[in-house]
């Protein structure tokens, strides 16, 4: 059953995959597949905290703060499952750092902020990131450094993480507060 599945999905990964030769195609896949880093969005998220209203900065700590538990959640299960990454020559700082690739980190930051932003607002903010996402769990799969089942867990995972995110909102901001 197990090697049913795993064959489905490299199939469909197949199939998903670009050629690096389609300059246009690639190079958005490549721009989506590294819009999703982590160090881009904590960077992004210091900004947004130094310049931004106190709603934003407020939005900005609670962000960071789920990008770095969703860090530590994701490595902890890449560490016990161990899945490698799909053979390919692109990504190679990837390949380098994180050779493992279930569930994806990315697609999870992705669906997390997106949550996040949907529940904390504005409505534009929500709808960008919830547009966003998807397109960088796919450019992920395109760029062959994940596998399709990569990034449904961890858009999955994701989606769960920005529901506790939201849920615990308050008491999370008082402990934030407090360390801070």
């Amino acid at each position: 059953m197990l090697s049913t599945l795993l064959a489905c999905d490299s199939r469909l990964t197949s199939a998903l995959r670009l050629d690096p030769r389609q300059s246009a195609r690639w190079g958005l896949a490549v721009l989506l597949a590294h819009s999703g880093d982590s160090w881009l969005w904590m960077a992004a998220l210091v900004l947004l905290w130094w310049a931004g209203s106190p709603f934003w900065k407020q939005t900005a700590v609670l962000m960071a703060a789920a990008v770095g538990t969703q860090a530590l959640v994701i490595f902890a299960l890449k560490q016990a499952i161990r899945r490698r990454r799909p053979e390919g020559d692109w990504g190679s700082i990837y390949r380098s750092i994180d050779p493992h690739s279930f569930p994806s980190g990315h697609a999870t930051r992705a669906a997390l902020l997106a949550v996040v932003a949907l529940g904390l607002g504005p409505g534009w903010f929500g709808l960008a990131l919830s547009c966003w996402a998807p397109l960088v769990s796919l450019a992920r799969v395109a760029t062959g450094v994940h596998y399709l089942s990569d990034v449904l867990a961890g858009t999955l995972i994701g989606l769960l993480m920005g529901a506790a995110i939201l849920a615990l909102q308050a008491p999370l901001l008082q402990l934030l507060a407090f360390l801070l």
